[in-house]
């Protein structure tokens, strides 16, 4: 099985095993980050995030301990809408959303609980990507995240 497959494969298990997992271990790193860290056979996942509003972060995995693949994500809450709790709740639901297609990241391409809407828009292909994702509260817009990535490391100069 070629790499992006299996890659594939793997990231659609972290969907279930990340952020959107309520019973995930997050570790406290010494730089005030936390970590999220999923393991299975030869992969592994390691989300490295700085919470609070505004976050960022980066994914990165491992195949056979070296790095493959990374997304890079940055984002916020508009500071008009005061309980931002509750707009990290509601994302989390939309991240373990099951996506039409396992291909794109982050979460699907549109889901709606109630008052919240999220609408992600990803542009390119598991080995070369980027996007955005929005959450509208009653159709105003009160969060946005950006994010890109691909496969890394995979071609090495000869003097490396």
């Amino acid at each position: 099985m070629k790499i992006e497959k299996q890659l594939v494969k793997f990231l659609t298990d972290t969907q279930k095993n990340g952020y959107a997992d309520k019973l995930v271990k997050k570790i406290k790193e010494k730089d005030s980050s936390k970590t999220i860290k999923f393991k299975n056979g030869d992969w592994e996942f390691n989300d490295n995030y700085f919470g609070g509003e505004p976050f960022a972060g980066r994914e990165v995995v491992f195949f056979k301990k070296k790095p493959v693949y990374i997304t890079v994500y940055y984002g916020f809450v508009d500071k008009s809408f005061k309980d931002f709790k509750k707009v990290y709740e509601f994302l989390k639901k939309a991240l373990s959303v099951k996506k039409e297609n396992n291909l794109i990241r982050r979460g699907p391409t549109r889901f709606k609980e109630g008052d919240f809407t999220y609408i992600n828009k990803f542009k390119g292909k598991i080995i070369n990507f980027s996007g955005e994702e929005f959450i509208y509260f009653f159709g105003k817009k009160i969060y946005k995240a950006v994010y890109a990535g691909g496969l890394v490391d995979q071609r090495k100069e000869k003097n490396d």
